[in-house]
Protein backbone atom coordinates (compact mmCIF):
# COMPACT_ATOMS: atom_id res chain seq x y z
CA UNK A 1 0.00 0.00 0.00
CA UNK A 2 1.37 3.39 -1.05
CA UNK A 3 -0.32 6.48 0.36
CA UNK A 4 0.70 10.03 -0.49
CA UNK A 5 0.15 12.95 1.88
CA UNK A 6 -0.32 16.13 -0.12
CA UNK A 7 -1.70 19.65 0.27
CA UNK A 8 -2.61 22.54 -1.97
CA UNK A 9 -0.47 24.96 0.04
CA UNK A 10 2.31 25.00 2.57
CA UNK A 11 1.70 25.26 6.30
CA UNK A 12 -1.41 23.09 6.49
CA UNK A 13 0.23 20.35 8.58
CA UNK A 14 1.09 17.91 5.80
CA UNK A 15 4.41 16.83 7.34
CA UNK A 16 2.76 16.53 10.76
CA UNK A 17 0.22 14.11 9.31
CA UNK A 18 2.81 12.15 7.31
CA UNK A 19 5.23 11.68 10.23
CA UNK A 20 2.65 10.83 12.88
CA UNK A 21 0.73 8.55 10.55
CA UNK A 22 3.90 6.61 9.69
CA UNK A 23 4.81 6.30 13.37
CA UNK A 24 1.31 5.02 14.22
CA UNK A 25 1.26 2.16 11.71
CA UNK A 26 1.98 -1.34 13.00
CA UNK A 27 4.28 -3.53 10.97
CA UNK A 28 6.86 -2.63 8.33
CA UNK A 29 6.52 0.97 7.22
CA UNK A 30 8.61 3.39 5.23
CA UNK A 31 8.35 7.16 4.99
CA UNK A 32 9.57 8.89 1.84
CA UNK A 33 10.18 12.62 2.11
CA UNK A 34 9.64 13.79 -1.47
CA UNK A 35 9.71 17.47 -0.58
CA UNK A 36 13.28 17.45 -1.85
CA UNK A 37 13.71 21.22 -1.87
CA UNK A 38 12.94 21.49 1.85
CA UNK A 39 12.96 18.01 3.46
CA UNK A 40 12.06 18.19 7.13
CA UNK A 41 10.63 14.82 8.21
CA UNK A 42 14.04 13.89 9.60
CA UNK A 43 13.72 16.63 12.23
CA UNK A 44 10.99 14.62 13.95
CA UNK A 45 12.32 11.09 13.45
CA UNK A 46 15.89 11.34 14.76
CA UNK A 47 16.86 8.44 12.47
CA UNK A 48 20.42 8.55 11.14
CA UNK A 49 20.73 8.34 7.35
CA UNK A 50 24.03 6.52 6.81
CA UNK A 51 23.28 5.41 3.26
CA UNK A 52 23.67 8.15 0.68
CA UNK A 53 23.72 7.93 -3.09
CA UNK A 54 23.96 10.60 -5.72
CA UNK A 55 21.06 11.17 -8.08
CA UNK A 56 21.89 12.42 -11.54
CA UNK A 57 20.24 13.68 -14.69
CA UNK A 58 21.53 12.71 -18.16
CA UNK A 59 22.54 15.79 -20.14
CA UNK A 60 23.87 15.90 -23.72
CA UNK A 61 27.43 16.57 -24.75
CA UNK A 62 28.28 17.44 -28.35
CA UNK A 63 31.01 15.63 -30.26
CA UNK A 64 32.44 18.49 -32.33
CA UNK A 65 34.12 16.15 -34.79
CA UNK A 66 30.84 14.44 -35.75
CA UNK A 67 28.53 17.45 -35.50
CA UNK A 68 27.59 19.06 -38.83
CA UNK A 69 25.53 21.82 -37.18
CA UNK A 70 22.30 20.68 -38.84
CA UNK A 71 20.14 22.02 -36.00
CA UNK A 72 18.03 18.90 -35.65
CA UNK A 73 18.81 18.58 -31.92
CA UNK A 74 17.75 22.17 -31.29
CA UNK A 75 14.44 21.67 -33.10
CA UNK A 76 13.80 18.46 -31.16
CA UNK A 77 14.33 20.08 -27.76
CA UNK A 78 10.99 21.24 -26.31
CA UNK A 79 12.70 23.01 -23.43
CA UNK A 80 14.97 25.31 -25.48
CA UNK A 81 18.05 23.85 -23.82
CA UNK A 82 20.01 23.65 -27.09
CA UNK A 83 20.96 26.50 -29.40
CA UNK A 84 22.42 25.95 -32.86
CA UNK A 85 24.76 28.88 -33.54
CA UNK A 86 27.10 29.66 -36.39
CA UNK A 87 30.00 28.68 -34.13
CA UNK A 88 28.43 25.35 -33.17
CA UNK A 89 25.85 23.77 -30.88
CA UNK A 90 25.48 25.22 -27.40
CA UNK A 91 23.87 23.20 -24.58
CA UNK A 92 22.29 24.95 -21.58
CA UNK A 93 22.54 22.28 -18.88
CA UNK A 94 20.33 24.22 -16.45
CA UNK A 95 17.38 23.97 -18.87
CA UNK A 96 17.87 20.32 -19.81
CA UNK A 97 15.19 17.89 -18.59
CA UNK A 98 17.20 14.82 -19.53
CA UNK A 99 14.55 13.49 -21.93
CA UNK A 100 17.09 12.22 -24.48
CA UNK A 101 15.21 13.58 -27.47
CA UNK A 102 18.22 15.44 -28.83
CA UNK A 103 20.38 12.32 -28.77
CA UNK A 104 17.79 10.27 -30.64
CA UNK A 105 17.18 12.99 -33.22
CA UNK A 106 20.84 13.52 -34.18
CA UNK A 107 21.41 11.96 -37.63
CA UNK A 108 25.19 11.69 -37.13
CA UNK A 109 25.27 10.32 -33.55
CA UNK A 110 27.13 13.46 -32.57
CA UNK A 111 25.54 13.69 -29.14
CA UNK A 112 25.91 11.51 -26.08
CA UNK A 113 24.57 11.77 -22.55
CA UNK A 114 26.65 12.18 -19.41
CA UNK A 115 25.30 12.22 -15.82
CA UNK A 116 24.99 15.54 -14.02
CA UNK A 117 24.50 15.41 -10.26
CA UNK A 118 21.27 17.05 -9.06
CA UNK A 119 21.11 15.90 -5.43
CA UNK A 120 21.37 13.07 -2.95
CA UNK A 121 19.06 10.29 -1.76
CA UNK A 122 19.58 9.42 1.92
CA UNK A 123 18.20 6.35 3.67
CA UNK A 124 18.09 5.30 7.32
CA UNK A 125 16.60 2.26 9.05
CA UNK A 126 15.50 1.86 12.67
CA UNK A 127 13.78 -1.39 13.53
CA UNK A 128 10.81 -1.91 11.20
CA UNK A 129 10.89 1.75 10.16
CA UNK A 130 12.65 2.86 6.97
CA UNK A 131 13.13 6.52 6.13
CA UNK A 132 14.28 7.95 2.80
CA UNK A 133 14.63 11.57 1.78
CA UNK A 134 15.98 13.55 -1.14
CA UNK A 135 18.09 16.70 -0.93
CA UNK A 136 18.16 18.84 -4.05
CA UNK A 137 21.50 20.52 -4.59
CA UNK A 138 21.60 24.29 -4.46
CA UNK A 139 21.21 25.86 -7.88
CA UNK A 140 19.34 22.93 -9.44
CA UNK A 141 16.16 24.02 -11.20
CA UNK A 142 14.33 20.71 -11.55
CA UNK A 143 13.36 18.55 -8.59
CA UNK A 144 11.08 16.00 -10.29
CA UNK A 145 13.96 13.66 -11.31
CA UNK A 146 15.13 13.57 -7.68
CA UNK A 147 11.56 12.87 -6.52
CA UNK A 148 11.49 9.89 -8.86
CA UNK A 149 14.83 8.71 -7.46
CA UNK A 150 13.43 8.82 -3.91
CA UNK A 151 10.36 6.88 -5.04
CA UNK A 152 12.48 4.02 -6.33
CA UNK A 153 12.23 2.75 -2.75
CA UNK A 154 8.48 2.12 -3.05
CA UNK A 155 9.11 -1.53 -3.98
CA UNK A 156 8.53 -2.38 -0.33
CA UNK A 157 6.70 -5.19 1.48
CA UNK A 158 4.68 -3.05 3.85
CA UNK A 159 3.07 0.38 4.02
CA UNK A 160 4.67 3.34 2.27
CA UNK A 161 3.85 6.92 3.23
CA UNK A 162 4.98 9.67 0.84
CA UNK A 163 5.30 13.23 2.10
CA UNK A 164 4.81 15.37 -1.02
CA UNK A 165 5.91 18.93 -1.60
CA UNK A 166 3.18 21.54 -1.08
CA UNK A 167 1.19 22.80 -4.04
CA UNK A 168 0.22 21.17 -7.33
CA UNK A 169 3.31 21.69 -9.51
CA UNK A 170 5.42 19.08 -11.33
CA UNK A 171 7.27 17.72 -8.22
CA UNK A 172 3.91 16.96 -6.60
CA UNK A 173 2.60 15.21 -9.70
CA UNK A 174 5.82 13.17 -9.85
CA UNK A 175 5.29 12.10 -6.23
CA UNK A 176 1.62 11.23 -6.78
CA UNK A 177 2.05 9.03 -9.83
CA UNK A 178 1.65 5.35 -9.05
CA UNK A 179 0.27 5.72 -5.50
CA UNK A 180 -2.78 3.82 -4.24
CA UNK A 181 -4.32 6.54 -2.07
CA UNK A 182 -3.97 10.28 -1.51
CA UNK A 183 -4.67 12.13 1.73
CA UNK A 184 -5.14 15.87 1.16
CA UNK A 185 -4.38 17.97 4.23
CA UNK A 186 -6.11 21.32 4.49
CA UNK A 187 -7.16 23.93 7.03
CA UNK A 188 -10.51 25.73 7.50
CA UNK A 189 -9.44 29.11 6.14
CA UNK A 190 -10.22 30.94 2.87
CA UNK A 191 -6.68 30.33 1.59
CA UNK A 192 -6.86 26.71 2.73
CA UNK A 193 -10.10 26.13 0.85
CA UNK A 194 -8.86 27.85 -2.31
CA UNK A 195 -5.72 25.72 -2.56
CA UNK A 196 -7.54 22.60 -1.39
CA UNK A 197 -9.77 22.91 -4.45
CA UNK A 198 -6.67 23.03 -6.68
CA UNK A 199 -5.34 19.88 -5.01
CA UNK A 200 -8.69 18.13 -5.50
CA UNK A 201 -8.63 18.99 -9.21
CA UNK A 202 -5.11 17.56 -9.46
CA UNK A 203 -5.86 14.17 -7.88
CA UNK A 204 -9.07 13.88 -9.86
CA UNK A 205 -7.15 14.56 -13.06
CA UNK A 206 -4.72 11.78 -12.07
CA UNK A 207 -7.71 9.52 -11.27
CA UNK A 208 -6.54 8.71 -7.74
CA UNK A 209 -8.76 7.78 -4.78
CA UNK A 210 -8.47 10.46 -2.11
CA UNK A 211 -9.81 11.80 1.16
CA UNK A 212 -9.26 14.85 3.35
CA UNK A 213 -7.69 15.60 6.71
CA UNK A 214 -8.64 18.94 8.25
CA UNK A 215 -5.98 20.36 10.53
CA UNK A 216 -6.80 22.96 13.18
CA UNK A 217 -10.40 21.99 12.49
CA UNK A 218 -11.93 24.09 15.26
CA UNK A 219 -10.00 27.28 14.46
CA UNK A 220 -11.76 28.42 11.28
CA UNK A 221 -15.16 28.19 9.63
CA UNK A 222 -17.22 25.43 8.05
CA UNK A 223 -16.56 26.20 4.38
CA UNK A 224 -14.06 23.36 3.92
CA UNK A 225 -16.49 20.85 5.47
CA UNK A 226 -19.32 22.22 3.35
CA UNK A 227 -17.20 21.88 0.21
CA UNK A 228 -16.26 18.29 1.09
CA UNK A 229 -19.91 17.43 1.66
CA UNK A 230 -20.92 19.02 -1.63
CA UNK A 231 -18.17 17.24 -3.57
CA UNK A 232 -18.61 13.87 -1.78
CA UNK A 233 -15.07 14.02 -0.39
CA UNK A 234 -14.69 11.87 2.74
CA UNK A 235 -13.17 13.60 5.76
CA UNK A 236 -10.82 10.97 7.15
CA UNK A 237 -9.70 12.87 10.24
CA UNK A 238 -10.01 16.20 12.00
CA UNK A 239 -7.14 17.51 14.12
CA UNK A 240 -8.10 20.12 16.72
CA UNK A 241 -6.19 23.34 17.19
CA UNK A 242 -3.95 22.36 20.09
CA UNK A 243 -1.14 24.45 21.52
CA UNK A 244 0.70 21.32 22.67
CA UNK A 245 0.85 20.10 19.07
CA UNK A 246 2.33 23.43 17.95
CA UNK A 247 4.90 23.39 20.75
CA UNK A 248 5.87 19.81 19.93
CA UNK A 249 6.31 20.74 16.27
CA UNK A 250 8.58 23.66 17.15
CA UNK A 251 10.70 21.31 19.30
CA UNK A 252 10.97 18.59 16.64
CA UNK A 253 8.74 16.19 18.60
CA UNK A 254 6.03 14.03 16.99
CA UNK A 255 2.54 15.11 17.99
CA UNK A 256 1.55 11.62 19.15
CA UNK A 257 4.28 11.79 21.79
CA UNK A 258 3.29 15.21 23.08
CA UNK A 259 -0.46 14.55 22.89
CA UNK A 260 -0.95 10.80 23.51
CA UNK A 261 -4.68 10.93 22.74
CA UNK A 262 -3.78 11.67 19.10
CA UNK A 263 -2.06 8.30 18.69
CA UNK A 264 -5.35 6.43 18.46
CA UNK A 265 -6.67 8.98 15.97
CA UNK A 266 -3.67 8.50 13.71
CA UNK A 267 -3.91 4.72 14.13
CA UNK A 268 -7.54 4.95 13.04
CA UNK A 269 -6.45 7.05 10.05
CA UNK A 270 -4.00 4.31 9.15
CA UNK A 271 -6.77 1.72 9.31
CA UNK A 272 -9.03 3.85 7.14
CA UNK A 273 -6.27 4.23 4.55
CA UNK A 274 -6.21 0.46 4.16
CA UNK A 275 -9.97 0.41 3.56
CA UNK A 276 -10.85 1.06 -0.07
CA UNK A 277 -14.34 2.22 0.90
CA UNK A 278 -12.95 5.17 2.91
CA UNK A 279 -11.81 7.08 -0.18
CA UNK A 280 -13.57 9.06 -2.86
CA UNK A 281 -13.56 7.33 -6.25
CA UNK A 282 -14.81 10.42 -8.10
CA UNK A 283 -12.65 10.49 -11.19
CA UNK A 284 -10.63 7.42 -10.16
CA UNK A 285 -10.13 4.60 -12.60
Amino acid sequence: MICAIASGKGGTGKTTVAVNLALSINGPVQLLDCDVEEPNCHLFLKIPTPKKKTASLPVPVVNREKCVNCGQCSRACRFHAIACLATGVLVYEELCHGCGGCVKSCPNNAMEEVPRSIGDVETGIKGHFTFTQGRLRIGQAFSSPLVRAVKQGTAFDGTTIIDCAPGTACPVVAALRGVDRVVLVTEPTPFGLHDFKLAVETVRHLKLPFGAVINRADAGDSRVCDYCQKENIPILMEIPDNRRVAEAYSNGQPAIEAVPELREKFSELGRRILEDSSFSKDGAA
